[in-house]
């Protein structure tokens, strides 16, 4: 598959970790390595791999004039934290899952030939403490190398992943400042971001790895089937608990009042709510990222997948019943954060950590000047964005 979807790539400041040591694919086990047949590496293609609490997913692109093409996209809903909250490690069933779906990671993978590869383990590798050891079980299996991130390189990845929409002036006026929001299944990455808009850069003034995602609350506060309005509160009131510490050290409040934060959202749960107000047949992405989506009209959509329930949530044509029971988990999530911190509009965006990789590869491969040149792909998005405004 070839989707036309381009990445602006920018600068981000500072870089550090382990995302910065890539290595080639070393191709799967037993295998002779994929070669081209120039013997060169400009028809090479570069993969990244987020092995995450509920998906892994893969991405391979090609190095295009302004960022990247994607070539093939692979994401398998794996539950690998399924458990984790309760016993404080993998299970057998969910390493099971997870390597069925790395063994077909893999196997696209060695139908190219990868200049670099970066694979990465989140949340539920992180705490779990038989993590360790289930990635090198994968390693031997399947030859991909997984490190597991940092909370903070986990923030910084998903910043890096939406840089040209910091900038994008489809959004009104520059601001000095955003807020970015990653739920996960297993923990919830924030981003408060300093931007200029003049050199378009942005840097990381602060992040807050969350340890409460769409499966650890579906599992602490029980089956959605069975959730009250009072066990939501209690989830909303639960993940607001864990913000205003990090309110009180940045004041991220008296920015929002001076109109000077972007809010981005770059989960599941804000995409869904995104594709739930434009009435959308069926999920695509191509309507949806980049949208801009009134809070209110946030909230609304909210209050109506809590009324539809479980059984009507399934049904959804853009949900599915595998994805139904962390719907409300991920708006509960979604509520607290606004609570805290209520942006007007929240800029929806369907990419993710597999984006900061590819581009960071490419930027290590071809560094890009620091001066700011609208891309082709800027230009052809001049027109003010679409809102999510139905319902």
């Amino acid at each position: 598959m070839h989707t036309q979807y381009r990445q602006t790539v920018s600068t981000l400041i500072p870089r550090t970790g382990q995302m910065d040591h890539a290595s080639p694919w070393p191709g799967l086990p037993g295998r002779l390595r994929f070669s081209s047949p120039s013997g060169g590496d400009d028809d090479a293609f570069f993969a990244a791999l987020d092995l995450g609490t509920n998906n892994c997913r893969l991405m391979i692109a090609a190095q295009t004039s302004d960022g990247f093409r994607v070539v093939d996209s692979y994401s398998r809903m794996v539950r690998l934290g399924e458990g984790l909250h309760h016993t404080g490690v993998l299970s057998a069933a969910a390493m099971d899952r997870t390597m069925s779906a790395l063994h077909s990671c893999a196997e696209r993978l060695g139908r190219r030939p990868i200049r670099e590869i970066r694979a990465i383990a989140t949340e539920a590798c992180r705490r779990a403490t038989n993590g360790r050891a289930f990635l090198r079980q994968v390693q031997n299996e399947t030859g991909v190398a997984i490190d597991i991130i940092s909370g903070r390189e986990e923030a910084s990845l998903a910043v890096e992943s939406c840089s040209a929409l910091l900038h994008d002036r489809r959004f009104g006026q520059p601001r000095n400042r955003a807020l970015l929001f990653d739920i996960g299944g297993g923990s919830t990455e924030i981003a408060w971001v300093r931007t200029e808009a003049n050199r378009q850069t942005e840097s990381l003034i602060g992040y807050l790895s969350l340890p409460i995602g769409v499966i650890t609350l579906w599992e602490q506060f029980g089956p959605v089937s069975a959730l009250t309005d009072t066990a939501y509160r209690d989830m909303v009131d639960y993940t607001r608990s864990f913000l205003q510490d990090f309110e009180n050290v940045h004041r991220i409040g008296s920015e929002i009042r001076r109109k000077q934060t972007r809010m981005i959202g770059t989960s599941g749960t804000v995409t869904t709510l995104a594709s739930l107000i434009l009435n959308l047949p069926r999920y695509a992405r191509t309507a949806v990222d980049g949208t801009l989506l009134p809070a209110a009209s946030a909230r609304l959509a909210v209050r109506k997948l809590r009324q539809m329930g479980l059984s009507g949530i399934e049904q959804h044509p853009c949900i599915g019943p595998d994805r139904a029971p962390f719907v409300l988990p991920g708006c509960a999530i979604f509520e607290a954060i606004h609570d805290v911190w209520p942006v007007e509009d929240v800029i929806v965006a369907d990419r993710g950590l597999r984006d900061g990789m590819i581009s960071r590869m490419i930027r290590s491969n071809a560094p890009v000047r620091r001066s700011y040149r609208p891309t082709a792909a800027r230009r052809h998005f001049s027109t003010p964005p679409m809102q999510a405004t139905g319902l």
